[in-house]
């Protein structure tokens, strides 16, 4: 079925996990099922027990929490997919969505952070496997850096981005994320972010939080991860996406295989621009967006960027019957 009604296709970033995520998807779908299955056959490691039963301070790790979080939102789309498509995914004994399925459903796809790789399985540039195993060593490498050099990440509410810049650059750390507006988080060591938000809360922030983050991400302390993961993807297959992509990097559809490579590597060690992002994904004319995987977090940051936006959070089979029951139901007036 090819639906006159596309969405944009959104992924979440590490934080979403939560125990018992995917759970009932795959105890009632064959879908969801097989993707959690060849997880734990491609790791070799047992992703369905830390997906369905934690505990939880287990699955929060970096290394545990980015592959769990990804097997699930794909598996989550898998679901999706096949209940919007009404029949069965899958072709040569993989039971997993084809590029031609995404393109039925799918405007573009873009993901916060882990998410942007999930994005790019879900837009075919990468197969399921290859993301996995990119994933894995990903949480794997930042985990590694974070116990190498302990950091800290803070969220300052309410102050100018170019006041907290210089408050940075002033003390060693970075801006990590620009999610939506009048919030800007930043990073770097535990010291320093620990002073910049004391800093910023005498200034002219509204609000700091802490976040709680086994590390600093996005900041000059993942080089070391990042020069790893470089290897890694020397020897991943990516191809160009089938739907429109936009990179976290720089809030721009990309095409090019190389620099979606090049972008996967530099979100280590560089800010990520979400705002941004889904404001060029508004331009182009898309206004409804599926929040497919844990959570429901990019539905709250959509709706502080731009509240015409529509993020329906897709998660349990209840999400997934509410949103395919009324597809299937338009029949022959839904097609092209």
């Amino acid at each position: 079925m090819i639906m006159e009604r596309k969405f944009g296709l959104l992924f979440p970033g590490q934080g979403a996990q939560q125990a018992g995520m995917g759970r009932e998807l795959y105890e009632i779908q064959a879908a969801a099922r097989w993707v959690y299955d060849r997880a734990d056959e491609v790791l070799g490691r047992d992703i369905k027990r830390l997906c369905f039963e934690g505990p939880e301070n287990e699955l929060a790790t970096t290394a545990n929490s980015q592959p769990c979080i990804f097997t699930t939102s794909i598996a989550t789309l898998n679901v999706l997919v096949e209940k919007l498509k009404g029949s069965p995914v899958g072709n040569d004994e993989r039971e997993i969505f084809s590029p031609e399925d995404i393109q039925s459903i799918g405007a573009l796809a873009m993901g916060l952070s882990l998410g942007e790789p999930t994005a790019l399985v879900a837009s075919g540039a990468m197969s399921f496997e290859d993301g996995l195993k990119f994933v894995a060593k990903r949480g794997e490498f930042m985990e590694e850096a974070s116990n190498k050099e302990p950091g800290k990440m803070a969220s300052v509410i309410g102050m100018e981005l170019d006041k907290v810049e210089e408050l940075c650059m002033g003390l060693g750390c970075q801006v990590a994320n620009l999610n939506s507006p009048g919030q800007v988080v930043i990073s770097g060591a535990a010291s320093r972010v620990e002073l910049a938000a004391d800093l910023a809360k005498s200034q002219d922030a509204k609000k700091v939080i802490m976040l709680k983050v086994s590390g600093a991400f996005h900041s000059e302390l993942m080089l070391p991860a990042k020069e790893k993961l470089i290897k890694v993807l020397e020897e991943i297959d990516i191809k160009e996406p089938v739907i429109d992509f936009i990179s976290n990097i720089d809030a721009e559809i990309t095409r090019d295989p190389a620099k979606i490579k090049e972008n996967l590597a530099n979100q280590l060690d560089n800010k990520t621009l979400w705002e941004a992002s889904m404001k060029k994904a508004a331009s182009l004319g898309v206004k409804d967006y599926l929040e497919v995987g844990p959570g429901s977090v990019l539905k709250g940051l959509a709706k502080k960027i731009d509240n015409t936006l529509k993020v329906t959070p897709i998660h349990t089979p209840e999400d997934i019957k509410s949103l395919a029951e009324p597809q299937l139901q338009e029949g022959p007036e839904a097609a092209q």
